[in-house]
């Protein structure tokens, strides 16, 4: 149950993250800044159009490490990447920004947001609506839900908070329960996290094993365990367009024709 500690100890040190912040920045400072900050870009819409058109829907990730992987890329520049995925042909952005276990930082997303016109995901743990308005005023487009961290009341609160407050919301599943809860959210966007909770291993079956629970109406997005364009074209034959892809990517020193070679030789089902 390795992955199932490293995740409490992600939520323990959040709850202690959230309120440090709370004591540092108020919620009426955040929502001051989120005014000047916070143009929606369509993160959703922007995803559905390209999923919609069956081509490849790509929330490409600046991730700069893992807990699992430790450093991922050495030479890191937010802004020069997010350059780099916009110019090879992303649909969005996902910045991790959590600092403890992955080495993110909010800077990053606003630095990666500046420099590209892509609609940008803030990749977190949300475990407190606080963190929602912290996204709004760093600028996010949208915000990652995870099914796994949250119980059932505290998502559809969250849930109903980001909306409100205009942000777009990636609901992440990993099995077949967290599913059926995540669809009683009537999202569009469904994220499915390929990496077992347990053992950290990826299997790319576990989002087309999926896909009988979930309807035609609801977008999937695939993630974690896409590295080759074998990969990438298993999830085309399978009707599966939306695709979250960044460790793959972060480690190529050229990472425009590390995207590239990783979806342009993918063919759409006829």
């Amino acid at each position: 149950m390795q992955q199932a500690t490293i995740l409490k100890k992600i939520l323990d040190r959040k709850h202690q993250e959230v309120e440090q912040s709370k004591r540092d920045v108020s919620v009426s400072s955040l929502v001051q800044s989120a005014e000047s900050a916070f143009a929606p870009r369509g993160f959703a819409r922007a995803m559905a159009s390209a999923i919609d058109s069956k081509r490849p829907a790509v929330i490409a990730e600046i991730k700069k490490a893992s807990p699992s992987k430790g450093l991922i890329r050495e030479n890191f520049n937010p802004a020069a990447h997010a350059k780099d995925y916009e110019r090879a042909g992303a649909t969005c952005l996902s910045v991790l920004t959590d600092r403890d276990f992955f080495q993110g930082d909010d800077s990053y997303l606003i630095e990666a947001r500046k420099a590209c016109a892509l609609p940008v995901i803030r990749k977190d743990f949300i475990i407190d609506e606080y963190q929602l308005y912290e996204a709004c005023a760093m600028g996010a487009d949208c915000v990652l839900l995870i099914v796994a961290a949250l119980n059932q009341a505290d998502l559809i609160s969250l849930n109903k908070k980001a909306k409100e407050l205009g942000l777009d919301v990636l609901v992440e599943v990993h099995d077949s329960a967290e599913c059926e809860r995540a669809l009683q959210l009537d999202n569009q966007l469904l994220g499915i996290n390929n990496r077992n909770l347990h053992d950290f291993t990826t299997n790319l079956e576990t989002t087309i094993d999926l896909l009988q629970q979930i309807p035609d109406s609801v977008k999937v997005i695939t993630e974690s365990g896409i590295h080759t364009s074998k990969d990438v074209q298993k999830m085309l034959d399978k009707n599966i367009y939306g695709f979250l892809v960044g460790e793959s990517l972060m480690r190529e020193q050229n990472i425009q024709q590390a995207y590239k070679n990783l979806f342009n030789p993918a063919k759409t089902p006829q």
